[in-house]
């Protein structure tokens, strides 16, 4: 880990081990901030994804990467968290059965908890409404009423310390998403977005995820580094 001032601006980011939130890192650390990552052990389909979190994370030189744990396939209701619902592998109609219900509610209400233990005001999610697969809970009216709720809802909100709740790839097509990674330097080798990688993070090539994902790098001219089973 690399060694930051007090005086520097901090930022929680969601990181996911995905293109997206790996970019976003970057993103946050050009604008100077000290960056503190926070991942979930929720009970999704493999654990790759953790594993590329770490790896991001390190090799990004991040502050503090912290892991929570939840029990979110105790609900079920989604091909992530439930075994018996076979993540799609061709594009549907609708909200897909890969929506787990509440995920980035519960995911931003940890991050901003612990914003407000570490003094920090800007909360980064990868959430994007371009190039994605559908989720209500990656739309800007989303983003912008949890900020809203942020502020009602918290010591810091409530004494005018507001908080913010920044989502740079919002309205980026994956393809520019792609291009402004690797400017920065992104290292898209140790990422993960399948939605059914196997234990060594090989990806299906099939799923939602991993076709966004092929379709961004085949948009941008640069060769995708993901590798598959």
């Amino acid at each position: 880990m690399t060694e930051h001032t007090m005086d520097q601006k901090r930022a929680v980011i969601l990181l996911s081990g995905g293109l997206d939130s790996a970019t976003v890192v970057a993103m946050a650390q050009a604008q100077g901030y000290s960056c503190y990552t926070m991942s979930f052990d929720y009970g999704q389909r493999h654990r790759a994804e953790l594993n590329a979190a770490a790896r991001v994370a390190r090799d990004m030189g991040v502050v503090e990467h912290k892991v929570i744990g939840l029990n979110l396939n105790g609900i079920g209701g989604s091909a992530l968290t439930d075994s018996s619902i076979d993540v799609p592998e061709t594009p549907g109609e609708g909200i897909p059965v890969t929506y787990v219900p509440a995920r980035n509610t519960v995911f931003l209400s940890l991050a901003l908890g612990w914003a407000e233990v570490l003094n920090a005001r800007d909360i980064f999610i990868g959430v994007n409404a371009v190039d994605y697969s559908g989720y209500p809970d990656c739309r800007p009216e989303f983003v912008e009423s949890f900020e809203r709720m942020a502020n009602l809802a918290t010591k810091a909100g409530v004494e005018g310390q507001g908080f913010r709740i920044l989502a740079p790839l919002q309205n980026l097509s994956k393809a520019d998403i792609v291009k402004a990674g690797v400017g920065l330097g992104v290292d898209y080798s140790l990422t993960v977005s399948c939605y059914q990688a196997d234990d060594d993070g090989r990806a299906c090539g099939k799923c939602d995820s991993c076709r966004l994902r092929a379709e961004g790098f085949q948009a941008a001219g640069i060769t995708d580094p993901t590798r598959y089973f």
